[in-house]
């Protein structure tokens, strides 16, 4: 088996963590020993033991002149699990404690770095204790998988994912708001399976308004995002579903700082519903980019789901924060409708934001198409 099939499995493995781990990272690993897997592990949960820990314990004595296969750069710190470093070197220690060349594991192959430098440096010390180290096997692939947690941990600001129904025409609802339902059950389904993926959805007040929504991945298995709501006077009707359902409690909504401090709010947080204030720019609307910084610092959520409406889509595009976009594009023209982003315009052609496309394909009776910034250098799956 090649270090290339291998990693290939271990990104399979990481994907169970999916929905699971964060504001951790998804991380597979196996360890192959006679040109065969013997073991598997991945990080299966927050707090849980890390991958490479599931993978150890799962080998036993099968270890002497293995390799250990991992999406992630083993990590050197101590938070919730101990450091994998120090368990992969153990492999090697005899009873006196020395480190024997011939026992455990001889070859580690990492598909990408640790980018945060707290629990980096996990290469340099597996080689300091003469394991042979390879970096950045299917790296691409391995960076397409955590683009959440690496932004998170470089900027502090979660990953912004755009979600659309869209007709030919570019409209998500008619004239009169309409939009139940412009693409088929699959691409609901695989919207659904957006929503179980990241951590937070966010939608403006005019979609609860209108659709009064669930936000919750309702067609698949999956755990209930954070429901973010954009209400900067708090307007919204408390008989609204994100304001009174059982979920309640993972409801998000913001307001202005003015509006913070007042009976309105109070209601909220009594029914059991998070209140924030947001600074509000010249136009008087919630700043989305502090926002975003909010969500990242006090709420550690590393990714974020836009669905609507038109209008909170076009300011996210107008501020650039937007890193991923998924339009389904159904066989339908609306003609006079509500744009997917409604009231953005450009004055010349070089001041358009320019996207490229990143994967094309069916989805039912729909397309179903992922777009990324021109200017973006995630990881290809």
């Amino acid at each position: 088996m090649t270090d290339y099939e291998a990693m290939g499995r271990a990104l399979e493995l990481a994907l169970r963590g999916t929905g699971k781990v964060s504001p951790n990272p998804r991380v597979g690993c196996v360890i192959v020993r006679d040109g065969r897997i013997v073991a598997e592990g991945w990080h299966d949960h927050y707090g849980g033991l890390h991958a490479e820990m599931h993978a150890l314990q799962s080998a036993r004595e099968q270890l002497d002149g293995a390799t250990l296969v991992v999406t992630l750069e083993p990590c050197t710190h101590y938070g919730k699990q101990p450091p994998c470093t120090d368990a992969i070197i153990a492999t090697k220690r005899r009873d006196d404690g020395t480190l024997d060349p011939e026992r455990g594991i001889r070859r580690v192959v990492v598909g990408m770095r640790d980018p945060n430098p707290t629990a980096g440096g996990g290469v340099e010390q597996l080689r300091q204790a003469g394991i042979e180290v390879v970096v950045g096997v299917r790296e691409r692939e391995c960076q397409w998988l955590n683009r959440f947690f690496v932004k998170h941990t470089t900027s502090g600001l979660p990953y912004v994912i755009g979600k659309a129904a869209i007709s030919l025409d570019g409209c998500i609802a008619t004239a009169q708001g309409q939009s139940k339902w412009i693409s088929g059950d699959e691409s609901r389904r695989r919207a659904h399976i957006l929503r179980a993926e990241v951590d937070a959805v966010l939608v403006g007040r005019g979609t609860v308004e209108c659709d009064d929504p669930h936000l919750g991945p309702r067609m698949v298995r999956g755990r209930m995002p954070r429901r973010i709501v954009l209400d900067t006077h708090l307007s919204l009707p408390q008989t609204m579903r994100v304001l009174s359902d059982e979920h309640r409690m993972r409801t998000i909504v913001c307001t202005s700082l003015e509006n913070l401090p007042s009976h309105r709010a109070d209601q909220l947080r009594r029914n059991g519903v998070t209140v924030v204030g947001v600074p509000t720019g010249d136009d008087g609307l919630l700043s989305i980019p502090a926002l975003l910084r909010m969500l990242g610092k006090d709420f550690a959520i590393t990714s974020v789901l836009v669905e609507g409406g038109g209008r909170v889509l076009a300011r996210c595009l107008a501020e650039g924060v937007l890193d991923e976009l998924h339009a389904f594009v159904a066989p339908i023209v609306l003609g006079s409708g509500v744009r997917i982003f409604e009231g953005f315009a450009v004055g010349a052609l070089d001041h358009a934001p320019r996207w490229r496309f990143h994967a094309i394909g069916r989805s039912g009776d729909d397309a179903h198409v992922v777009l990324l910034p021109q200017q973006s250098s995630q990881g290809e799956r």
